[in-house]
């Protein structure tokens, strides 16, 4: 395929999604935004095995993201319930403010 995006980009792309999905993990105080950036690691993940799929033609990578999506929406809503009834029983979703699991 004479358009074909080469695989170096598409592998520099996940590294920098991941880099910042990192980096807001380690960074963010709020527990929604490190949920977000979690699953923006997730997607990097999912962009590397479809673009070693894409290159080795088969469709393995395409079963593993496959189930790195069905993880990340199962970690998605039971993390947003748990944030929801946190919020509720404390006031605040910040990581620094419910770091114990005292009442």
């Amino acid at each position: 395929m004479a358009n074909s995006v080469d695989i170096k980009y598409y592998l520099i792309l996940a590294a920098i999604l991941f880099c910042l999905g990192m980096f807001g993990v380690l960074v963010r105080r709020n527990a929604l935004v490190v949920f977000m950036c979690v699953e923006l690691m997730l997607n990097a993940a999912n962009l590397t095995f479809l673009s070693f799929a894409k290159q080795n033609g088969d469709l393995t990578g395409h079963v593993s993201a496959f189930f790195v999506i069905a993880v990340a929406a199962a970690e998605a809503s039971i993390g947003l319930a748990i944030v929801i009834a946190v919020f509720r029983s404390r006031g605040t979703v910040n990581i620094e403010e419910i770091r114990t699991m005292k009442h």
